[in-house]
């Protein structure tokens, strides 16, 4: 689950922040907690990906609030694979860039009145001439859930074709 809900640094209200904060940053961190606590009680270890936004690095100025939960969510992340390294517990993060989702495709169609076209102009501003797949995604979690990651922890993967930082 994730909201992307749009509101800019000053149009933003306290109903945006609190929604976007109890899904992207306090939902997370609660199923964080007892997923811990679960693989501590066994004993064996365990991995736990969460999948974060780009935009936790800044984010366009629509997505202030939505940007600030990715970053919160970063910054859990990063503690929760401290705290629990030598429980053997890897905690790992995905910063996901643009991604061709059916939420994603609502958003831009119906919800910002972009039409149906929305998607060609989309993938034809890209450097690899499309957005991410959400199987991308998945392929990514699958490996940084699964042994061949190793003792990986803590890390904060950028799946963009944007190098972050670098001007456009």
């Amino acid at each position: 689950a994730g909201l992307t809900n749009r509101a800019s640094f000053l149009d933003a209200d306290l109903d945006d922040w609190a929604a976007l904060f109890a899904v992207n940053a306090r939902a997370p961190f609660f199923l964080m907690q007892a997923a811990i606590t679960q693989m501590r009680k066994q004993g064996q270890g365990g991995a736990i990906v969460n999948v974060l936004s780009i935009n936790a690095h800044c984010g366009s100025p629509e997505l202030a609030v939505y940007s600030a939960t990715k970053g919160a969510l970063a910054t859990l992340t990063r503690n929760a694979a401290n705290a629990h390294r030598f429980d053997r517990i890897r905690v790992n993060g995905i910063n996901v860039g643009w991604t061709d989702t059916p939420a994603e495709r609502i958003m831009q169609a119906e919800t910002l009145g972009h039409g149906p076209g929305w998607i060609d102009a989309a993938n034809a501003s890209q450097p690899f001439g499309r957005l991410l797949a959400a199987d991308e995604v998945a392929n990514l979690a699958v490996f940084l859930l699964s042994d061949a990651s190793g003792p990986m922890t803590g890390a904060l993967i950028d799946q963009e074709q944007w190098v972050v930082g670098a001007n456009r």
